[in-house]
């Protein structure tokens, strides 16, 4: 069968270089638009990016010939998928446009997150609220992620939310400075340091749980009523955001409950076998110091989410920490797992 054709938006940035190396030899997808600022287009891609690649891999074979173009419609005719990793600073107007003509947007960025007919889309927790897409008026649609720190912490509590239902929750991130796209923030900033505020961070962190978790109604998306508190601090790690997590459940639950949770939990993309699909979306580590980003990083190919140190908390019911890898798991790669979950169900049709 013919392969989607695919646009990356935003292909030089962190994110962006994340779908380049996701995307090749991609079994549904062939990427045939790699976007960027003005001052990239025009350029093979390969030439631009040889001192700007920061991935370990090599730049894909496929992408090096490839020129940069304009993130515009007229300028990427035959699309019928753009993943965006966009700024927000102009990720909305960008992708309104591509959904008007007709294609379907995978975001990012954090423009549209709280429209109420637009998923904040986690395959393996809400793949029910893609219902709403009808809600939406254009012809094309727009899905978005979830902030990369949240991706991790709703995959880690949707078996106990459906389980046991959550009343509150508090959250305490240690966010690795890739989140910040390149060149990210300073060295004499970070280095030997934990820098405790990120921008805006944390308003998104205690809004898009609720949402993720939320329940659809006559064509809108209703948040979950538990409530929430988050920190978040940028930490000296490159990539992997480490989030301790203390919950209140609605119900009594024992550790062994909670472990076997996570243990046996499969989702939709695991029913469905996506390409992306982690064997084990949850990985449980019985060990006192684990997850680490410098060991635990690449469980499931960089889309498991590793949990640890489960124990009774003092004033709430219990605490333990989440680790993801914020550039896969919580941005590019979820975003490819979200599509394959679109292909599957119907929603995208090779031309």
């Amino acid at each position: 069968m013919e392969k989607v054709k695919v646009g990356i938006l935003g292909a030089t940035g962190s994110v962006g270089q994340r779908f380049v190396e996701l995307l090749e030899n991609h079994p549904f997808f062939e990427v045939a638009a790699l976007c960027a600022s003005e001052k990239s287009v025009g350029k093979a891609y390969g030439d631009l990016m040889k001192s700007r690649w920061k991935i370990s891999s090599d730049i894909p074979s496929y992408a090096k010939p490839m020129v940069v173009t304009s993130p515009e419609p007229k300028e990427t005719p035959g699309l019928q998928i753009v993943f965006s990793g966009l700024d927000a600073s102009i990720a909305g107007e960008v992708e309104t446009a591509y959904a008007e003509a007709g294609v379907m947007v995978i975001s990012n960025s954090k423009n549209h997150r709280m429209v109420d007919n637009v998923p904040i889309l986690s395959a393996e927790v809400n793949p029910e609220h893609l219902a709403v897409l009808d809600a939406q008026l254009t012809k094309g649609k727009i899905i978005t992620n979830s902030n990369c720190t949240i991706m991790g912490v709703t995959i880690a509590l949707k078996p106990l939310f459906d389980q046991f239902g959550i009343e509150s929750l508090m959250i305490f991130s240690m966010q690795a400075i890739s989140g910040a796209g390149y060149p990210g923030v300073p060295s004499m900033d970070i280095l030997g340091n934990v820098v405790p505020f990120i921008g805006g961070e944390e308003p998104k962190a205690e809004s898009e749980p609720q949402k993720c978790l939320g329940h659809v109604q006559d064509g809108k998306i209703v948040s979950a009523d538990f409530k929430m508190s988050a920190h978040c601090n940028r930490v000296p790690v490159f990539d992997g955001h480490t989030v301790c997590i203390s919950v209140k459940l609605k119900k009594k639950a024992s550790k062994e409950e909670i472990i076997s949770l996570w243990r046996n939990f499969q989702a939709e993309p695991q029913k469905l076998s996506l390409p992306s699909a982690p064997p084990k979306p949850i990985i449980y580590r019985e060990e006192d110091d684990r997850p680490q980003p410098r060991l635990d990083l690449y469980e499931g190919k960089g889309m498991g989410v590793v949990v640890g140190r489960l124990r009774e908390d003092p004033i709430l019911d219990w605490k333990f920490v989440v680790l993801s890898h914020n550039t896969v798991r919580g941005a590019a790669g979820a975003a490819v797992l979200n599509a394959e979950l679109l292909y599957k169900k119907g929603y995208l049709r090779s031309k």
